[in-house]
């Protein structure tokens, strides 16, 4: 029922909505002549993919339309508005007298709308005659549906819909008034003369939503990365928009919930029959379609695979999108530009794009092929005692400046890391980067290390006010490392060098190749 107290909303306070459709000349827009789409991320996404059914974020879209106003009051309809719009958030500017009303034509043309246009009115049926194998016609009323079914009654008494097991198909005598091919809103206008106008029309819409993807490849040859940065981006509703032109919004925004935007009762149209007989008798074309699996084996969430991706207005598979070099060959002239919105951050496209309906397309944000890093380990030490190793985790830094090969603010997305193995890429492993400032800190987590192994045993000499710790830090690669230790308990002394991070203790030990390195820590109890 999402939308149905705003649809409610909408009807008190435009109750003669209806009825102004018909009382005054009725001027339609179809297409908006320019439109812009700038796409906020979903408040509370932290991290995770896009959802596929309805994404969760939402657009200002701003679209600019020519129309011819009669003398008098009219109602204006702009068809092809952004299914998820807002209705209260709607500004229409460039009228000459302004906005007498608004409504949110939410009856949208579709099976499952006729069907419940017609509930309780005559249809024609087209079915096969099971004894001679024609066609005939039969009149049917329709009695209930569409969702869990449609139920007809005829001459013959009452039936669902698509149970006989032969071929039918249902006709209307004509599209009620009250359903549209395409979301539309309606208002009602007043001008002292005819007019030629051109208008913008401004609104809130729901169902979009954006998020950031990066793939990096370590260069084998030296303490390097490249480093390529897209922007998915996601439409869950019916409208497109071509040739917009599109910009994204990072950061938190603060934004009240909303109940959702009107959409029809009628949901999607089910034919259903029980019990089934043989598959003879319900062929193919019967059978519900199959349903993808959300989701993919590789863990890689910002996808749609019940749909496609567009790369730069080329479709291609899901799938191949770590088969392609992390650095494409990219003009800087068409990488996202960004700039300062306040506290938050504002992508532009310098380029015009198509965001289609009910699909998902990716556009470059970044391609940096020198962005130099440092290749560490970290291993977390506390005062539970054990005899067993663990595997220290994998961890490389960088700095996002100019001077190491980045300084541009990132957007947080999640990040795939690959390596040259055997002469080909391989995914070693991926991570979730947060929003990154210039000059801030940035750390990869690929995994954990199967070659440095650490381990932190209790040694004797404990006292009421201090504990000896021993940590065992072993390395079976052929280089020598660094290790960074956080330390969850107080020390006394602390290292030196050694620094205070929150609640832990954190310093860096270099660990020799094919070594072990041990070293004690003193615990200060309270």
């Amino acid at each position: 029922m999402r939308g149905a107290g705003r649809l409610a909303l909408l009807l008190a306070l435009a109750p003669a909505a209806a009825g102004a459709q018909s009382a005054y000349p009725i001027v339609q827009s179809v297409a908006p002549g320019d439109v812009a789409v700038t796409v906020y991320r979903a408040p509370y996404r932290s991290s995770g993919g896009i959802d596929p059914d309805w994404p969760e974020g939402f657009a200002f879209i701003t679209e600019t339309r020519t129309v011819d106003l009669p003398a008098g009051v009219a109602m204006l309809r702009f068809e092809g508005v952004a299914e998820g719009l807002l209705p209260e958030t709607a500004v229409v500017s460039g009228l000459p007298d302004g906005v007498i009303e608004k409504n949110r034509d939410a009856r949208l043309l579709s099976p499952a709308g006729l069907v419940d246009a017609y509930l309780k009115r005559s249809v024609t049926l087209q079915r096969t005659d099971p004894a001679t194998g024609k066609a005939r016609r039969q009149d049917a009323i329709i009695q209930a549906g569409p969702n869990g079914g449609v139920l007809l009654k005829t001459a013959e008494g009452f039936e669902a819909l698509g149970c006989s097991g032969l071929p039918e198909r249902m006709t209307y005598g004509g599209v009620p008034k009250d359903l549209s091919a395409k979301p539309t809103l309606s208002v009602l206008v007043e001008s002292d003369r005819p007019r030629r106008v051109t208008i913008q029309l401004l609104y809130l819409a729901e169902g979009f939503d954006w998020s950031a993807n990066y793939v990096a490849e370590r260069n084998p040859d030296a303490p390097t990365m490249a480093i390529t940065g897209w922007i998915t981006l996601a439409n869950g509703g019916v409208t497109s928009f071509p040739g917009a032109q599109l910009n994204v919004i990072a950061g938190r925004l603060e934004k009240q919930e909303s109940e959702g935007a009107p959409e029809a009762d009628a949901g999607p149209l089910v034919l259903q029959c029980w019990p089934m007989d043989i598959t003879s008798t319900h062929p193919l074309w019967q059978l519900p379609p199959l349903i993808p699996i959300r989701g993919s084996q590789s863990g890689y969430q910002d996808d749609y695979r019940t749909g496609e991706i567009v790369v730069s207005a080329k479709r291609i598979e899901a799938e191949m999108m770590y088969a392609a070099s992390p650095v494409s060959v990219v003009s800087a002239d068409f990488l996202a530009q960004s700039e300062d919105l306040g506290d938050l951050k504002y992508y532009r496209l310098p380029f015009r794009t198509d965001v289609a309906a009910k699909q998902q397309k990716q556009v470059a944000l970044l391609a940096q092929d020198r962005v130099t890093y440092e290749q560490l380990y970290w291993a977390y030490i506390d005062d539970r005692s054990g005899e067993d190793f663990r595997p220290a985790k994998n961890l490389l830094r960088l700095w996002n400046r100019k001077s190491d090969g980045l300084g541009l603010a990132l957007p947080g997305g999640v990040v795939a890391m690959f390596e040259n193995g055997g002469g080909r890429r391989l995914l070693i492993g991926e991570g979730h980067l947060s929003d990154k400032a210039v000059d801030e800190r940035i750390d990869f987590e690929p995994g954990d290390s199967g070659g440095v192994q650490y381990r932190v045993v209790e040694k004797d000499g404990r006292d009421r006010s201090h504990s000896d710790w021993e940590v065992t830090i072993s390395n079976d690669r052929a280089v020598a490392i660094n290790v960074e230790l956080r330390v969850a308990f107080a020390l006394d002394p602390a290292p030196e060098g050694w620094e205070r991070r929150g609640d832990l203790w954190v310093g860096r030990i270099g660990v020799p190749a094919n070594g072990t390195l041990v070293m004690r820590l003193r615990q200060k109890r309270d």
